[in-house]
């Protein structure tokens, strides 16, 4: 079976939101419809630096996304780029899906002459750990949030 990864386009939203909201179920979030609407008008928007991708499997059918943002960094002279969300469908999982996707956004910093790449998962989620723990180092780093 062969993956396609490409940008996704404006028409591909009915196939995206789906494994939107399985995102948003895995993570166990509400992202109001409102916000999912501004955010995938910034996808398409020349003038944001939000990039959607998604991977299409033999029949064309959307089996996975990846969502970055691009932002400058006070430790870097560079981008940085930030992988937000990534997600693959169950059927796809094990498959070399989500690599693939994480090679896209890769791809498209060094494009940009981004100086790093970097993503965060929730500690539970030991099925992307195994896959980012083989293809990336990890930080170190634990976040914190302030509600505002």
């Amino acid at each position: 079976m062969t993956t396609t990864i490409r940008p996704l386009q404006p028409s591909d939203r009915a196939a995206w939101e789906p494994l939107w909201a399985g995102y948003q179920r895995f993570y166990e979030v509400v992202i109001p419809a409102e916000t999912t609407d501004l955010t995938w008008a910034r996808f398409h928007d020349l003038e944001e630096e939000m990039y959607a991708f998604g991977a299409f499997d033999d029949g064309n059918r959307l089996v996975g996304f990846v969502h970055a943002i691009f932002h400058r960094s006070t430790w870097l002279p560079k981008w940085t780029c930030y992988l937000q969300d990534l997600y693959v469908d169950d059927t796809q999982r094990g498959l070399g899906t989500g690599a693939a996707l994480i090679d896209a956004v890769a791809d498209l910093a060094r494009a940009n002459g981004a100086g790093r790449l970097y993503w965060m998962t929730h500690e539970t989620n030991a099925t992307a750990r195994k896959l980012y723990d083989r293809i990336a180092e990890r930080s170190g780093f634990i976040q914190y949030r302030k509600p505002l």
